[in-house]
């Protein structure tokens, strides 16, 4: 089950893992559906490369520029990626419904800059 500060929080600090075990905190759209909390990045992102070699990640609500509140609440979990049309979709459409206008429009002006591409990839993160 999510958190419900998790779920409401227009940001979260998603920690992954380095090699050498080292955490690096990026801040990151998320949405609660059901039991994960689904993420949208790139493909090629240092996150995405940490979680290929280290399931663990840490989730804990923030800010924009990824500031934590004082006594914000963390929640392990594992994280795995959604590749391929249908995991991206689900996230996709879990984006647009949280986040409106603002995905749209970010997702589209991405897509035309990149001739059309869209090389991202969705992370189902279960707490």
């Amino acid at each position: 089950m999510i958190p419900e500060v998790v779920a409401r929080s227009p940001y979260v600090s998603l920690v992954t893992y380095r090699g050498n075990g080292t955490p690096v905190a990026t801040p990151v759209w998320a949405v609660a559906e059901g039991a994960e909390l689904l993420v949208w990045t790139r493909d090629d992102s240092w996150k995405v490369k940490r979680l290929r070699n280290d399931a663990r990640v840490t989730v804990t609500p923030c800010d924009v520029r990824g500031r934590i509140a004082e006594g914000a609440r963390t929640v392990e979990g594992t994280g795995r990626l959604l590749e391929g049309a249908d995991g991206l979709g689900r996230v996709r459409k879990a984006m647009a419904r949280k986040y409106g206008l603002r995905f749209r429009l970010m997702d589209s002006v991405g897509a035309l800059v990149r001739g059309g591409k869209r090389p991202h990839v969705g992370i189902s993160v279960t707490l």
